[in-house]
């Protein structure tokens, strides 16, 4: 698996880490001072890369968390059908069918950018 563990303390803003086991970029990050006998915490907000939903956890900062490697890809537009588009990666030339984002009206022949986890694609 893509995946690495990195511990809470290494986390920032705009990264992505695993929240409930789903690819998720970190909007917000904020720590909590350690206590007489505790240690400090760390609160991380995110939003899933590809479905949307908000997240969050609240862990010690020594904590380990798993972080996705998520990869950006370009890719050319070969064909649209409907709400289907036909995209084939510049880097192996394999051909991938993808759903078309609401706000992308793309043609043949336009280049995208992608991002790719775990066979999840999602046009950004």
């Amino acid at each position: 698996m893509p995946k690495e563990q990195k511990e809470v303390r290494d986390l920032q803003e705009g990264n992505y880490v695993m929240i409930e086991d789903v690819p998720s970029k970190i909007t917000s990050y904020s720590t909590s001072k350690p206590g007489k006998h505790g240690s400090a915490k760390a609160r991380v907000e995110g939003t899933g890369v590809f479905d949307g939903q908000k997240r969050n956890f609240t862990q010690p900062v020594d904590a380990k968390v798993w972080v996705p490697i998520v990869n950006r890809k370009q890719g050319q537009v070969v064909s649209v059908s409907g709400d289907d588009m036909q995209v084939m990666d510049l880097e192996t030339y394999e051909t991938i069918t993808m759903r078309i984002p609401e706000d992308l009206a793309p043609e043949s022949d336009d280049e995208i950018e992608y991002l790719e986890f775990e066979g999840q694609r999602k046009v950004v």
